[in-house]
């Protein structure tokens, strides 16, 4: 792809900025789906501080859905997520978000202000992202997601990748990324790449696991909620 610098949408702090949440949204959106939610969350007293920057992913064909153009972080071969990956596709993306990063730490937002999540291939393309990169951020937010380039993963963690809290959400009924794809990758970051397991859902270090009961491929009011607890504890005022 020709485009090496992914355009974005700015939902600015209510109070005064110090600091931020960059969220990279699934397969076929952009980043305004994800407006609402952050207009929610700059409205807690807790979150007043913080700006949402919200990327739009290039348009691209997407094997999986028979070649149809739509906005797509990297090309998806199979929804069973056995086969092989995009991985350049994947990779070049990373370094797309990544240039949303280095601009808000010139702007003079430190990474350990800085929180990194998305929802499906944004919250793959986070943890891609986020637990590569060189920067250390505040932490990672992954929903309904799914972990990428297993193969070589640990071999392109950064050397602080074991120290960044982890927020992780998924739907116990998720069609598209079943439990078991869930459930290997919070195991692969908790057993190869040495993210401790948090204890207590008050703490915000450690990878956080929750579960939701009855929920598919999408998002809830519980998880909107859990979600908001720890990006608070991740970005307290």
């Amino acid at each position: 792809m020709a485009a090496n610098v992914v355009k974005s949408l700015t939902v600015p702090s209510i109070a005064k900025h110090t600091a931020t949440v960059v969220f990279v949204h699934g397969l076929g959106d952009t980043g305004r789906g994800w407006k609402p939610v952050a207009d929610m969350f700059k409205d807690d007293p807790g979150l007043a501080h913080v700006k949402w920057i919200l990327p739009h992913s290039p348009i691209r064909s997407v094997t999986a859905n028979m070649g149809m153009e739509m906005p797509s972080w990297f090309d998806i071969y199979s929804f069973g997520f056995n086969t092989d990956e995009d991985e350049v596709g994947m990779l070049q993306s990373a370094r797309m978000i990544n240039q949303l990063i280095d601009t808000e730490v010139a702007s003079g937002t430190d990474p350990s202000r800085i929180v990194l999540g998305g929802f499906s291939q944004g919250a793959t393309m986070s943890i891609l992202t986020g637990l590569t990169g060189e920067r250390k951020l505040a932490g990672i937010a992954v929903l309904s997601g799914w972990l990428p380039i297993r193969h070589k993963f640990k071999s392109l963690a950064s050397s602080h990748a074991s120290s960044i809290p982890v927020f992780w959400g998924h739907g116990s009924v998720d069609p598209l990324v079943k439990f078991e794809y869930c459930k290997g990758s919070a195991d692969f970051l908790a057993n190869e790449l040495a993210i401790p397991r948090s204890t207590s859902p008050d703490q915000h270090k450690g990878l956080s696991y929750h579960l939701y009961e009855g929920m598919g491929h999408t998002t809830n009011p519980q998880e909107l909620n859990d979600l908001r607890e720890w990006i608070k504890k991740a970005l307290p005022a």
